[in-house]
């Protein structure tokens, strides 16, 4: 007969504990995106063309559809940013949700746009490019 595991009050505490704290950055990041929106759109835009990692026939449109994708992430509930970035969760062990939100935008939505002539680069060399200028205007 197999053994049925019941986690102690102790193992339970620590893992809400742990879960609630994953949940509360993830809502600082977030609420701290509200007030930075233009400048990161600005410093992401740059870079990633900067490191040829994204080509476009004008940077100011790249710009205003990062800025429509961070606008779109600060007004979402969970289950539709969950849902975007679903098919990258697994790309690094913990991802920075605006950063996962951005490269999950980027790699599936942004290529189609008429002024991006062609994304380069693996999946993880744009999420470090998008993660670095995100730490440097989000906690």
């Amino acid at each position: 007969m197999a053994k049925v595991f019941r986690p102690s009050t102790r193992e339970s505490s620590i893992l809400s504990k742990i879960e609630s704290s994953k949940e509360y950055a993830r809502r600082m990041a977030i609420n701290a995106l509200r007030d930075n929106v233009e400048p990161l759109a600005n410093a992401i835009a740059m870079k990633l063309v900067e490191n040829n990692l994204v080509e476009t026939t004008s940077k100011n449109i790249l710009e205003e559809q990062i800025v429509q994708c961070l606008e779109t992430l600060s007004r979402a509930d969970e289950f539709d940013i969950d849902y975007q970035i679903a098919p990258f969760r697994n790309l690094i062990p913990q991802p920075h949700v605006v950063s996962i939100f951005v490269t999950a935008f980027v790699i599936e939505k942004l290529i189609n746009h008429k002024a991006i002539v062609d994304i380069y680069g693996s999946d993880e060399e744009i999420y470090g490019c998008i993660n670095k200028q995100v730490k440097k205007y989000l906690p």
